[in-house]
């Protein structure tokens, strides 16, 4: 009997096992995992839920829609060419005159319900699920010199119209031109007061305007009474100013109780001021290119979006008037994806901080919030 140590002998003929089928081989290998397709980052951004916070009624006017204004109001319409014309402008005051034409003829209730019905399709078309808009009661009341009740019945019409059609929500933000003073102010503030019980759309306040001849503290007891009437405060602050006044308007804004602060450019001056606004997660309504297009920052490649990102600040994407700067929501995002290298999942999270800095109610946030995040 071999024990263990006993060397084993085998047989001269060599048994190969049969082979297998190739069939079986490759069905048993282990199969490599499919590339993952390249992802259309501007259809990805399309689809991606998006809600929009710094939005222009007035400012959204598009050149064929100016055409058809012109063509009720104007003895010689526009032509289509004449009405592009006037998106083009060399600086910020250029932008201005070109505003001011565009506003003129907005003249009658009709002209309001037009471009409010016509603001909630282009939204809709580009994945914007909810907006919040101001509209200029100063403009009607100081250059119109008319009641603001039939136009905001207009833009009611609009609104509900559109919604109805698109299922893009909107919120009204009524605006007051900060240089034309405290007075004309609280005319505004406390008719949207007046207002809000028959049109609940009317949710928040907000100063627009020359920041320098309009600084914030002149408005602190008018917001402290717009708040206490359950309205939503709201600023622009910082769009321009340099590096002493800009920051300073920051923090009037901040000081009078606004909730969210538009623009915001000049922070990037004052390290206290970026501490504060990422701490106390302040919103801030971002508009890349419109801020380019003004002249109030020099070039993509100078502005804060990205660094105000990386520190914390909670900021949001919006288009302010984007025909007049030619960019709307959805441009913005493809723009400030490729310009500064933001990954998916980071416009994933611009776009839920736009959700939770709206104010929508908390069910309809979560709801969104939800969409956002399982959006892929």
């Amino acid at each position: 009997m071999p024990n263990r140590n006993t060397p084993r002998r085998y047989s001269s003929i060599e048994i190969h096992p049969q082979p297998r089928p190739i069939s079986t081989t490759l069905e048993q290998m282990p199969r490599k995992k499919p590339l993952p397709a390249p992802v259309d980052v501007p259809a990805w951004l399309r689809g991606l839920p998006k809600v929009e916070l710094h939005l222009h009624l007035e400012g959204t006017v598009e050149p064929e829609t100016l055409v058809a204004l012109s063509q009720r109001h104007d003895p010689t319409p526009l032509t289509l060419a004449d009405a592009r014309a006037l998106y083009t402008y060399p600086d910020f005051l250029g932008f201005l005159e070109s505003f001011k034409q565009v506003t003129a003829r907005l003249r009658t209730p009709d002209d309001y319900e037009l471009i409010t019905y016509n603001m909630v399709r282009s939204l809709a078309a580009q994945g914007v699920l909810h907006a919040e808009v101001y509209i200029s009661f100063g403009i009607i009341y100081f250059w119109k010199k008319e009641e603001v009740e039939p136009y905001v019945a207009a833009i009611e019409r609009g609104r509900l119209r559109g919604e109805a059609e698109f299922g893009t929500t909107l919120y009204w933000l009524i605006d007051a031109v900060r240089n034309f003073g405290p007075e004309e102010a609280a005319r505004v503030f406390r008719k949207a007061a007046e207002l809000r019980p028959q049109y609940p759309a009317i949710v928040g306040i907000g100063i627009g305007g020359d920041e320098a001849r309009g600084p914030a503290h002149l408005f602190k007891d008018l917001y402290a009474e717009a708040a206490a009437a359950g309205l939503r405060l709201t600023a622009h602050a910082g769009e321009s100013g340099g590096p002493i006044d800009g920051p300073a308007s920051i923090w009037g804004a901040i000081n009078i109780g606004a909730e969210r602060l538009g623009h915001v450019l000049a922070a990037q001056h004052d390290p206290e001021l970026l501490a504060v606004l990422a701490e106390r997660q302040i919103p801030i309504e971002i508009n890349v290119t419109s801020n380019i297009r003004t002249g109030c920052c020099p070039s993509f490649a100078d502005h804060p979006l990205r660094s105000y990102f990386d520190n914390g600040l909670m900021v949001t994407l919006n288009s302010d008037d984007p025909p007049m700067f030619g960019s709307n929501l959805l441009q913005e995002y493809i723009a400030v994806q490729q310009l500064y290298d933001f990954s998916l999942d980071q416009m994933r999270e611009l776009a839920a901080n736009a959700v939770e800095a709206s104010f929508l109610p908390p069910t309809r946030k979560l709801a969104l919030l939800r969409r956002v995040e399982q959006y892929r």
